[in-house]
């Protein structure tokens, strides 16, 4: 009854707030047609969140020796990933833009009582590709074998605005450059992998791409930006390039698997420029996961033995279930992959740029 009732709530406000806004009429009506249907989505999924938080959880193991690579970090759901990697005893290389905010963390995490595990960070902005390449460079110095790729940093909604080097935000921050991340740390992946404890590359994904596109002419939504329709277009492509990375590391016979993960739907700073937090601010704290709930479905994707070979797989509160149909689309995952490899010049996966 609550999230009914919250439905509605956003759906009204949110209605009047599009129709204010001044926009033309097809802009109107197409935001208006994402907004309902990210709350019918949002709503399906918080029920889920709901039903299935019994089975939200996750034993933490010591993994003494293994070392974490992880893209944001320093607030919200990466945070607490964070404390829960360094209570396993492991090497957290933390990417971020705060160099300074992402060291604290350590001291933090010691003041909260978490001895073990260690932390190393590096400046990184994972919207700009040679960012991504020096980031990289980096933790391949120091590192020739890295057991956890976690894909998390990420924006959602806000203006247009293009990255450094020519690409709609959300696509390039979200997807863009965790495609070349990967890319890049792949020889470190392959090299920590055995047959009986495989690596593992984690992306951070979201329900909203279940109302996701891939619009290939005008990948940049130069010609009608609609942020809620790029944002679900970006996480769709994480998923889609999830999938297509597993089967390409099987067909090649490496010890190398990947997850995507929607965390939930979880109260954190992504909402602040929302509507929602805009027509109705008491709602993500009485109905959303907290930060540390929707840490536990990335740290189970990174750590259940339960999941050891068994990649490609779609995660949700800490249980594998079907991400949308086009979400599975082989042929769009293979379609995407190439169109993305062009997009960086990349001639042959996982070789040195």
């Amino acid at each position: 009854m609550i999230i009914a009732i919250g439905f509605l709530v956003i759906v009204c406000a949110t209605t009047i707030a599009i129709i204010r806004s001044k926009k033309p009429l097809k802009l109107i009506i197409s935001e208006a047609k994402y907004e309902l249907l990210y709350n019918a989505v949002g709503s399906r999924y918080l029920m889920q969140d709901f039903l299935m938080r019994k089975q939200n959880k996750i034993d933490l193991q010591v993994k003494s020796g293994k070392t974490a690579v992880i893209t944001g970090g320093t607030r919200g759901i990466g945070l607490e990933v964070i404390k829960f990697l360094l209570k396993c005893d492991i090497n957290v290389i933390i990417g971020c833009r705060n160099v300074q905010q992402g060291e604290s963390l350590l001291s933090k995490s010691r003041d909260e009582g978490i001895k073990t595990g260690n932390i190393e960070v590096y400046q990184l902005d994972i919207s700009v590709l040679e960012s991504v390449k020096k980031f990289a460079a980096e933790v391949k110095k120091k590192h020739s074998e890295v057991d956890y790729l976690i894909n998390n940093a990420g924006i959602m909604f806000g203006p247009y605005v293009e990255s450094r080097d020519g690409f709609e935000s959300q696509f390039s921050t979200n997807y863009l450059g965790h495609f070349l991340l990967t890319h890049l740390l792949l020889p470190e992946l392959k090299k920590a992998g055995t047959d009986k404890s495989q690596a593992r590359v984690v992306n951070v994904s979201s329900c909203a791409h279940v109302v996701g596109k891939i619009n290939f002419e005008d990948i940049n939504f130069r010609k009608q930006y609609i942020p809620a329709e790029a944002y679900a277009q970006s996480k769709l492509a994480q998923i889609l390039f999830s999938n297509y990375f597993n089967d390409l590391m099987i067909k090649e016979s490496e010890h190398v698997q990947s997850h995507a993960v929607h965390p939930g739907v979880v109260n954190t700073d992504l909402f602040n420029d929302t509507n929602l937090k805009t027509v109705a601010p008491w709602l993500p704290s009485l109905l959303f996961k907290t930060p540390e709930q929707g840490a536990y479905p990335v740290i189970y994707a990174c750590l259940c033995p339960d999941l050891e070979g068994k990649g490609g797989t779609y995660i949700h509160n800490c249980a594998t279930i079907s991400p949308s149909d086009r979400a599975s689309d082989a042929e769009l995952q293979e379609k995407l992959f190439n169109f993305t490899k062009n997009l960086l010049e990349i001639e042959k996966f996982s070789a040195t740029l």
